[in-house]
């Protein structure tokens, strides 16, 4: 099972007191000692890196995260990110662009989303989305 691990997942995961006691970084944790396919796309790789403020933890968890492959996202992923936003709001969801894009690439690439958003937990009512 590949998994796309959400910037939710990964904030409660890199807190500076230590990883949040919730549901979804136990999950993760799981994940890490199985090792599990977890993959991230750039807009998460951003979300995560730009809330470290100090040069060294950044390139730290930098290096950290070279782990972990980037889906290439297409032409296709954006368009089908476009279409699912349109979709959403059809049904009276408000999304994000990011979360589109989110949303599309798990469905695209056939990932598993972790994520404690519970937008993602909406909009898997309504499209082939997976939850992890």
């Amino acid at each position: 099972m590949t998994v796309l691990v959400d910037t939710s997942v990964w904030s409660l995961s890199l807190r500076k007191d230590g990883p949040a006691n919730h549901p979804a970084v136990k999950k993760l944790q799981s994940l890490l000692v199985d090792a599990q396919n977890i993959v991230l796309i750039g807009i998460i790789l951003q979300e995560i890196l730009q809330g470290f403020t100090h040069e060294g933890t950044f390139s730290k968890v930098t290096t950290y995260f070279d782990a972990f492959p980037l889906l290439p996202l297409s032409r296709n992923d954006f368009v089908a990110a476009a279409k699912l936003r349109r979709q959403a709001a059809a049904q009276g969801l408000t999304l994000s662009t990011p979360d589109c894009q989110i949303a599309a690439a798990a469905i695209q690439h056939h990932c598993h989303l972790l994520t404690t958003d519970k937008d993602f937990s909406h909009l898997a009512e309504v499209v082939p989305l997976q939850l992890a």
